[in-house]
């Protein structure tokens, strides 16, 4: 098991690129320090190569950089495969905390990692792929404290566009169109090319017509809800 202490989250991100999980050693933990009351934490890994890795939260009570029968586990993400592990979490105190990677399959696993406090989150997580957009599509999920946010992937092509809907609502969660220009998994400045934040249980639509890549970001406002986002393809006369 390998340990690294990263130093304080922000909403910088803090990224670790190229870390390996083996056979031989299947586990590392990264410790970092979040200061003030009511935080986020936000991880995502991704980049997953050659085998499977996963992901879980500790709370590092005794403040060793380890993980042990004093630490306080809080949540964690098992996704099959080479697919991206996110973490996003909010409500949490200031403190130590500990990002395991474990290995689940694969003699030598190769992965990056990104961790941050922004709220909403800053990470792009490939969490469900929508694809390329021909047609309208429909999804379900739900917005809590212990998953601040989903991340839907997907493309428009020449002649097409889309309004995006969220609705079903019973506590305030919002929406945000993000174009990851460099392929960083980053929200940058500027890379936010639309969002609708409306009160409470409001439905929020965000409209576009422009061709690209592109990720819609669902993300909490406050309490738990379930809701329902639905891409509505339209076709127009330009490219």
């Amino acid at each position: 098991m390998a340990n690294y202490y990263v130093g304080t989250a922000g909403t910088t991100p803090i990224s670790r690129n190229s870390y390996s999980v083996t056979t031989t050693d299947p586990t590392d933990v990264f410790s970092f320090d979040v200061f003030g009351s009511n935080q986020n934490i936000n991880l995502n890994l991704h980049n997953i190569r050659y085998g499977d890795a996963d992901i879980r939260l500790y709370r590092d009570n005794n403040y060793n950089g380890v993980v042990d029968a004093s630490d306080t586990y809080i949540t964690g993400s098992a996704r099959g495969g080479t697919s991206d592990d996110s973490v996003n979490v909010s409500g949490l105190s200031g403190g130590r905390y500990l990002a395991q990677v474990y290995r689940y399959s694969g003699t030598a696993v190769y992965y990056d990692l990104d961790i941050s406090t922004a709220r909403p989150s800053n990470l792009l997580s490939r969490e469900v792929n929508v694809g390329a957009l021909t047609s309208d599509r429909n999804y379900g999920g739900s917005i809590s404290n212990y998953n601040t946010a989903d991340v839907y992937s997907f493309s428009l092509g020449f002649y097409a566009g889309v309004n995006i809907n969220l609705t079903g609502l019973s506590n305030d969660a919002d929406i945000r169109l993000i174009r990851d220009n460099n392929n960083n998994g980053i929200v940058d400045s500027g890379e936010v090319v639309g969002s609708s934040t409306r009160g409470g249980t409001l439905s929020d639509s965000i409209r576009t017509d422009l061709s690209g890549n592109y990720f819609l970001q669902v993300y909490q406002y406050s309490g738990s809800t379930g809701y329902t986002l639905n891409f509505d393809h339209f076709t127009t006369t330009y490219a």
